[in-house]
Parts: structure tokens; C-alpha cells; sequence
């Protein structure tokens, strides 16, 4: 499956993006879906999971309450809603996809990785 992320761009503190995961190549309704961001120097870290169906979601800590995970299997696509967007948000942010039925946040479980859009708040 081949994945490509949009959406990305520089925001305000406060403020509010949407990021989008175009899937193709495969059934998306099968994989489990993520978002993971790397921030300069550090690790990639998983952001936000969820279920095949849509039925399950997680979320890292320190984006709860504050970033929506969904997806749409009629328009292979995911989508990431971060609002009150803080400065600790930027990062490169990435779309992956896993054979599971649900994945979460562990980086292990999942297959494929698109190339990332870049968020900056400032």
C-alpha cells in the first residue's frame, strides 16, 4: 500500500491544521492506520492509532483532547485534526498502515510508512 500525506504547513500557536492520508494499492478497510511525527534530533514517536473499522482509537498522551484521529474506507483516506496546536507539535508528521485489525501506537506493528508532511508552530 502506498501512502501520501498533506496538509501540513506553519501555524500559530492556538491554532488548528488537518492532515490527510491518501492510501492506494490496496484495500485500505483492511490495515490499521497511524500518525507518528519525528522531531528534529529525536525519535519518531507514535501520535494517534485506529482500527480498521474505526471503532477503536489511542492517542499519545500528549496530544489528548487535543488531536482527532479518523478515517473514511469509502475515500481511502485518514485524517489527523490537531487543534490548539503548541510549539512541542512540531515535527514531520507520517501516515502508516498495518495488517492488523488495530494497531494503536506501537511502531513494530505497523508495515508500510508514507513520507510525511511538515508541521511548524510557532
Amino acid at each position: 500500500v502506498q501512502l501520501v500525506e498533506s496538509g501540513g504547513g506553519s501555524m500559530q500557536t492556538g491554532g488548528s491544521l488537518r492532515l490527510s492520508c491518501q492510501a492506494s494499492g490496496d484495500a485500505f478497510s483492511n490495515y490499521c492506520m497511524g500518525w507518528f511525527r519525528q522531531a528534529p534530533g529525536k525519535e519518531r514517536d507514535g501520535v494517534a492509532g485506529i482500527s480498521t473499522d474505526g471503532s477503536s482509537e489511542d492517542y499519545a498522551g500528549s496530544v489528548g483532547g487535543r488531536f482527532t484521529i479518523s478515517r473514511d474506507n469509502t475515500k481511502n483516506t485518514l485524517y489527523l485534526q490537531m487543534d490548539n496546536l503548541q510549539p512541542e507539535d512540531t515535527a514531520m508528521y507520517y501516515c502508516a498502515a498495518g495488517r492488523l485489525r488495530f494497531c494503536g501506537l506501537a511502531r513494530y506493528l505497523y508495515n508500510y510508512l508514507g513520507q510525511g508532511t511538515q508541521v511548524t508552530v510557532s
